[in-house]
């Protein structure tokens, strides 16, 4: 884990599926767990997505609030 794929996690939306539009950092945690266990994609967006994973599974979503932009809200 690296500051810039912690970056992409507030700035990257999900580009298929079901969220598509939806910042990775926002996805819900049901749909990460799916990905956990069906696999998720081998390319940098699978990466992302295992690292969101993580970071939702261990409680940690609130260090990502930092490196949001002031002007982008948080969705529901």
């Amino acid at each position: 884990m690296d500051s810039d794929s912690l970056q992409r996690l507030v700035t990257v939306t999900m580009p298929f599926g079901k969220h598509q539009g939806v910042l990775i950092a926002d996805l819900p945690g049901n749909y990460l767990n799916w990905f956990a266990r069906e696999g998720f994609p081998k390319t940098d967006i699978g990466r992302l997505l295992a690292l969101m994973h993580e970071i939702d599974h261990n409680g940690l979503s609130d260090l990502l609030t930092p490196l949001r932009s002031p002007l982008r809200q948080r969705r529901p």
